[in-house]
């Protein structure tokens, strides 16, 4: 299927689709360690019955090297991501771990593994003329979509969440991606062939965002570095979008809230992003 939001993982989904069709997932995951180019950091994808009882699946990955997996859609999105941005997965893999390992499994995550588990499964990372970032930022649908709706020939989204990508295998208008905020670097040219991190290897933000969470703390994503994107309003991703009154709709488009007192200058960490 060639959408926007599949083609830095089409190269790798057709590898995919070459495996047995009684394969179980974690097997179909482990066929693309034979790929040209295959990062040899990724870790193992096992059945999730590997997974012990009571162990919280991201201290098992960090203990073990293996990636208790599913035979479901959303696993299988998962694996994919691990083999686009293994040193990112990895690093947000570690921070989990750390979080868990400082305060044990309880009935709720905390505000940094709330965090982290937000852009893992939800996450998004874009390249962008300042001029969409400031629209983005203050949820300016109006300017993001429509007035500066030329500058998206300049931009790149890339999707990162596999819970998203799981979920837009029935698109629908209200889909929202949590954009990362750290601008990503200008795509490589065409005819480069990962111009849209769609070739072999991990995909050309990975080791640039791996260094640049490498330098967060955990103050900084406890406080949500986010911003929400509906991500079928992004010109050329869906044909609906196409007519400016598309963006009317305040439901899925919704205005910037205004925050209360005593949230002024909570993201005093997040400031030099």
């Amino acid at each position: 299927m060639d959408v926007p939001w599949l083609r830095p993982y089409a190269a790798w989904l057709a590898w995919l689709d070459t495996a047995p069709r009684d394969a179980r997932t974690a097997q179909r995951l482990e066929r693309l360690r034979q790929r040209p180019g295959a990062a040899s950091s990724v870790p193992t994808f096992v059945p999730h019955e590997r997974l012990p009882p009571g162990e919280a699946y991201e201290a098992f990955i960090h203990r073990t090297g293996q990636v208790p997996t599913r035979d479901n859609a959303h696993d299988a999105f998962n694996g994919l991501v691990w083999w686009r941005f293994p040193a990112t997965k990895a690093r947000l893999n570690r921070l989990q771990a750390a979080e868990i390992a400082r305060l044990g499994i309880g009935g709720r995550r905390g505000p940094v593994r709330d965090a982290l588990t937000v852009f893992d499964e939800n996450g998004a990372l874009l390249h962008a003329p300042p001029a969409l970032w400031a629209a983005l930022r203050s949820r300016d649908w109006r300017t993001l979509f429509v007035t500066q709706r030329a500058w998206w020939r300049e931009a790149a989204l890339v999707l990162f969440g596999h819970a998203l990508l799981e979920q837009l295998q029935q698109p629908h208008k209200a889909l929202t991606a949590h954009v990362l905020c750290v601008p990503m670097p200008a795509p490589p040219p065409d005819p480069e062939p990962n111009a849209h991190g769609d070739g072999a290897g991990p995909h050309p933000w990975d080791a640039v965002l791996a260094a640049t969470l490498d330098g967060w703390s955990a103050e900084a994503w406890a406080a949500k570095p986010f911003t929400p994107l509906p991500v079928l309003g992004v010109p050329g991703w869906w044909p609906d979008n196409a007519h400016a009154s598309f963006y009317d709709d305040t439901r899925v488009f919704r205005p910037a809230r205004t925050p209360k007192p005593s949230e002024a200058g909570g993201a005093g960490a997040l400031a030099t992003l």
